[in-house]
């Protein structure tokens, strides 16, 4: 096993399930202290009990008061921080007529006041190590879209533009920053999707999806951490303001088949 991050300290918001948990496992392998950030407190904490060098901090990333904690509890306890994975994410379906206030304010809060509330937290603290890494989640979804999604949509798109404009403030100081996008990823929110378009088969609806991906399957989250790490190591030094597609080549393919 690598040991790419040995000394390292690495905050994962979102970190208790899906892609933050199997981030969080993948940075600990790999030698990093990880601080947990959920509003999950019985998975972050069980998880932060799993790992060597982890502690969870139950974390509301559309509160700034909150982001503002999990950074300073990750500087007091493990000496500063080098990596932000700014992951917390929700989808909420709605045509846009139907869309409330609070629809509204939960769904851009989480998707993309959450990033705007950790980078403004992380990225001091990590200018005192010297520099650090970011790396937001934003979607495929910000590129090109399905139906009854157009506020998580926007909030994706979002993060694409705050992703680069950071990248540029900040360049100067070592600190680089990065976005993804994932296609359909088999974590808890896709299963809860699944349940509810149809709750007697949702192995069969996910193999449905997974067969619209080139690859012929979902992507796992360990897929999806595997880019994380890369993005967060020395081997990325070169690489930021951009962004990157982990969604087995679903943004690649026309809606048009032909006949062998």
């Amino acid at each position: 096993m690598s040991r790419r991050f040995d000394g390292k300290v690495a905050l994962v918001t979102g970190g208790a399930k899906g892609i933050g948990r199997a981030t969080v496992e993948a940075f600990s392998a790999e030698g990093a202290a990880v601080v947990i950030a959920d509003i999950d407190a019985a998975e972050g904490e069980a998880l932060a009990q799993a790992l060597p060098r982890a502690i969870f901090v139950p974390t509301d990333v559309t509160k700034m008061t909150d982001a503002e904690r999990v950074v300073r509890v990750a500087v007091e306890t493990f000496g500063g921080l080098d990596i932000l994975f700014s992951n917390a994410g929700i989808v909420m379906y709605s045509l846009i007529e139907n869309v409330t206030e609070e629809h509204y304010e939960r769904e851009m809060g989480v998707n993309f006041k959450g990033h705007v509330w950790m980078c403004k937290y992380a990225i001091p603290a990590m200018r005192r190590r010297g520099g650090g890494a970011i790396v937001c989640t934003s979607s495929v979804q910000a590129l090109s879209t399905q139906t009854t999604v157009a506020i998580y949509a926007a909030s994706k798109a979002a993060t694409l533009a705050m992703t680069k404009a950071i990248a540029q403030d900040h360049a100067h100081e070592n600190i680089r920053v990065n976005a993804i996008l994932p296609g359909s990823v088999d974590t808890p929110m896709l299963r809860n999707a699944a349940r509810a378009l149809n709750p007697d088969d949702v192995e069969g609806t996910i193999a449905s999806w997974g067969r619209m991906h080139p690859i012929g399957r979902v992507i796992t989250a360990q897929d999806v951490a595997k880019l994380v790490l890369f993005l967060c190591s020395d081997d990325a030094s070169a690489l930021t303001g951009a962004s990157y597609l982990v969604d087995g080549g679903l943004m690649a393919k026309l809606p048009v088949t032909l006949p062998d």
